[in-house]
Order: structure tokens, then C-alpha cells, then sequence
């Protein structure tokens, strides 16, 4: 991982178009390719970013200070560079992924046992489907015979999106199973989770843990 602060302004072209004016700022380039840039606050949400695969040209002779990202979109992220304060790369090697809580551990579990719960004519390729960067929740494919990859959550939330996203970008990479979509289920769905997974084309399902487990809501019912 790379990290900069800097000096900069930052201009975004693509389907829509944005710009961030001079201000000092902290410029992240992760090893998977994505560089998001981020303000001293709005917690863990960057400013703006671009998300792999894209491709990161630093500028030369005139337009030294100057980075070009493009994604396989052909949206660019435009970084002038106007002081750079700080500048160091770190390796943090293969990350373990989150550890699953027991809910979300017996969620899998019951998901994988009733998998027709994604929708008709779905079936279980293998729970913990492992890749090089940590196991796939869910691994199964749907009516049509296509791969789908299932993150579970028990609060979904805008990291668990980014996770899935990771999964499907490596996991299209191999023949056998692209093209891999994704279903990112949880027994709670954050609003800006939701809008990011539909952004990236990623289906979202809430999971009732009670009929996962075949246990009967005791609230009343008007029929």
C-alpha cells in the first residue's frame, strides 16, 4: 500500500463529473489497483476513488504532478499535485478477511442448507469456496447454470460490498466459472450499501434468520 498526502486537486470524469479543489489530503493506492482519496474526516469514506481494475500514470516533464487513473471504463481520476508532504509505501501481505461472528457463521451454514432461498432452481457449489485472498461465503449457481458468489453479513454495511467485490473481481478471472455475478445477503442492509452493490451490478437479498431456521414469526398477522 502506497500513501501519499499531499496538496492537491482532484477532478473526476466519467458518467458524471466532479470536482475537488486544492486542499491537503490522504491519497491511498492499494496493491489490488484502487486509489481513493480521502479528507481528515467522514470516517472511512473517501472523497472520491476509483476502483480496480484501473491503471495509475504518473505524470512527466510538463505535466510532472500530475496522475492519471483510468478505470477499464475509460472514467479517469485526475490528482494535481500542487506539495507532497509524505510519500511511503508499505507491504501488508495477503489479509486473513474478517473473522465471522457466530450469527453470521450459522447464517452460511443455514443458507447453504436452504439454498433455494436465493431463488428457484439454485444450487450449492460448496460453502468457504477459498481463493488467494480468503473464502467466498457462498459459492452456487443459479437456474441458468451461472455462477453466483454470496457474501453474508449480519449487519450489511459498505465494507462487506468492497469485500464481495474483491471476491467477484479474482473470481472472474478464471475461466471455469466467469462470468460470476454476486448476491450479498444480510439479515440487515445498510441505504449506502445497497446503492453501491447496485452501482456494481450485485444483487442484494435480507436474510430472516428466524425462517432460515424454520421457526414461525410470533407477531400477528392480518390476512
Amino acid at each position: 500500500m502506497r500513501l501519499v498526502i499531499a496538496r492537491c486537486s482532484v477532478d473526476y470524469a466519467g458518467r458524471l463529473t466532479a470536482h475537488l479543489p486544492s486542499a491537503p489530503r490522504l491519497i491511498l493506492v492499494k496493491a489490488d489497483g484502487s486509489v481513493s482519496i480521502h479528507a481528515d474526516d467522514r470516517a472511512y469514506k473517501p472523497l472520491n476513488w476509483m476502483s480496480p481494475p484501473c491503471t495509475l500514470k504518473e505524470g512527466a516533464g510538463d505535466d510532472e504532478g500530475v496522475w492519471t487513473v483510468v478505470n477499464k471504463g475509460g472514467e479517469k481520476l485526475i490528482i494535481t499535485m500542487e506539495e507532497i508532504l509524505h510519500d511511503s509505501s508499505h507491504e501488508l501481505g495477503v489479509d486473513p478477511g474478517l473473522i465471522k461472528d457466530g450469527v453470521e457463521a450459522h447464517l452460511q451454514e443455514l443458507l447453504a442448507d436452504r439454498i433455494e432461498t436465493l431463488g428457484e432452481g439454485y444450487t450449492l457449489i460448496r460453502r468457504e469456496y477459498m481463493t488467494a485472498i480468503g473464502p467466498v461465503d457462498i459459492l452456487c449457481r443459479d437456474a441458468d447454470g451461472r455462477t453466483v458468489a454470496v457474501e453474508i453479513k449480519r449487519r450489511g454495511e459498505i465494507d462487506g460490498v468492497e469485500q464481495l467485490t474483491r471476491y467477484l473481481e479474482l473470481l472472474n478471472r478464471d475461466p471455469h466459472l466467469a462470468p460470476v455475478r454476486g448476491v450479498f445477503a444480510a439479515q440487515e442492509i445498510k441505504p449506502q450499501a445497497r446503492v453501491l452493490a447496485t452501482d456494481r451490478g450485485i444483487g442484494c437479498t435480507v436474510l430472516d434468520y428466524n425462517a432460515l431456521r424454520g421457526i414461525e414469526d410470533d407477531k400477528l398477522r392480518l390476512f
